[in-house]
């Protein structure tokens, strides 16, 4: 069974990007190279800050929503 990833990563200026994968290894390579969201090329390297899985894509976007709603205050707290 395939369980979906929400992650934050944090990237070398400080700010913090939140991504959903079912491959966090593949998707990290793909920020790793620009090959992965717009916002992250030449923002790397990143650190993984936070993840969580999910049974489903769709609880998985739903919950990425959510986080990206938070202030950084409130995403700075989710991760530590």
């Amino acid at each position: 069974m395939v369980s979906w990833i929400v992650y934050i990563i944090e990237c070398r200026d400080g700010t913090l990007y939140t991504g959903v994968t079912n491959d966090l290894t593949r998707r990290l390579a793909a920020h790793a190279k620009g090959a992965g969201a717009k916002y992250t090329r030449g923002r790397g390297p990143f650190s993984i800050r936070y993840t969580e899985t999910h049974p489903t894509k769709g609880q998985a976007l739903q919950r990425e929503g959510h986080i990206k709603k938070l202030n950084a205050m409130a995403k700075r707290a989710l991760t530590s």
